[in-house]
């Protein structure tokens, strides 16, 4: 056992000098959009992998590093790092306690989101408590963007700028889920590979497959899609709602019907080329979005699968 131990010793020390590394790299343009992504990985193998206590001592002895470091390059700077880090370990925590526990998968994925998102409305409230407006900055920001477009790229523009504007802001619940979804989706995966190899039984999602949607959705889907045909006022929470709602299910049919093509490949002993054709078309050809969530839509709701299998 102590064997053991002291053989992650080192390992452990790694990942500590690579989150440190991680955290510098934040403001460097070129490195910034992948290591971003990547900041929960090495806190969370570190903390499945140590006690309480020794994940706390690498935790502040990296966060200390960053601090001093950074402070030397700018005053703000080293601050601004730890405040990054600490926002980001209530997600770690909480994926981590059930990656202890064994929980599902989708079970990690949920708690994960979830805490990072309230995690995102609690920054908003607190922001608007001490009197700032991040919502404000955002349309402000916005808005000098649109402006520096070209005058042809914006005359050829078929809605107000100032609708346009209006309308992201709205959909800031959506970018906010976009974001918490793909950080923890992220971390969970690389977190995972590294920590089954390292000797962890840490359950894996179900093979795309067999995944399938609650057939609650179906109806919630075809309720937004009706009201959608009946407001029209940009302003009212309704119409907020839909705006964010209608392309979080679009996208969780789209994914239901990319799984349906694997199911097909499956039963019929095809090569893959159906469900990558499938995934290229929905990353490259976005109007192909809503063909492949009818189609998602009617794998959830009818018993197709079935009938497949039974003959």
């Amino acid at each position: 056992m102590n064997c053991l131990e002291g053989s992650q010793k080192p390992r452990m020390l790694g990942w500590s000098i690579a989150y440190i590394i991680l955290l510098l790299s934040i403001f460097l343009p070129p490195l910034s959009l992948i290591t971003a992504a990547l900041l929960m990985v090495p806190v969370l193998i570190m903390y499945v992998k140590l006690g309480t206590r020794r994940f706390l001592v690498h935790y502040v002895v990296s966060l200390a590093v960053v601090y001093f470091v950074a402070s030397l390059l700018a005053g703000w700077l080293g601050a601004l790092l730890v405040s990054v880090s600490i926002f980001f370990l209530p997600p770690v925590i909480q994926m981590g306690n059930l990656y202890k526990k064994r929980a599902a998968a989708r079970t990690v994925l949920t708690a994960g989101t979830l805490t990072l998102l309230g995690e995102l409305l609690l920054t908003l409230v607190v922001c608007f408590m001490f009197g700032l407006n991040p919502v404000g900055s955002m349309k402000r920001f916005m808005m000098e963007s649109v402006q520096t477009l070209p005058a042809q790229v914006q005359s050829i523009m078929a809605i107000d700028m100032d609708t346009l504007v209006q309308l992201m802001v709205q959909m800031l619940p959506l970018y906010m889920i976009g974001f918490s979804l793909f950080y923890v989706v992220i971390s969970h995966w690389l977190a995972r590979k590294v920590l089954v190899r390292s000797g962890e039984s840490i359950p894996a999602f179900k093979p795309i497959k067999d995944w399938m949607l609650p057939k609650s959705f179906v109806w919630l889907y075809l309720l937004a899609l009706i009201l959608e045909m009946f407001v029209k006022d940009s302003r009212s929470m309704i119409f907020t709602v839909l705006l964010n709602l209608l392309p979080l299910m679009m996208a969780a049919f789209a994914i239901q019907a990319i799984a349906f093509l694997f199911f097909v490949a499956h039963v019929k002993r095809w090569n893959k080329t159906l469900p990558i054709v499938g995934i290229l078309l929905l990353l490259f050809f976005p109007p192909a979005y809503f063909m492949f969530s009818l189609l998602g839509v009617f794998d959830v709701a009818f018993p197709i699968r079935d009938r497949m299998t039974s003959k």
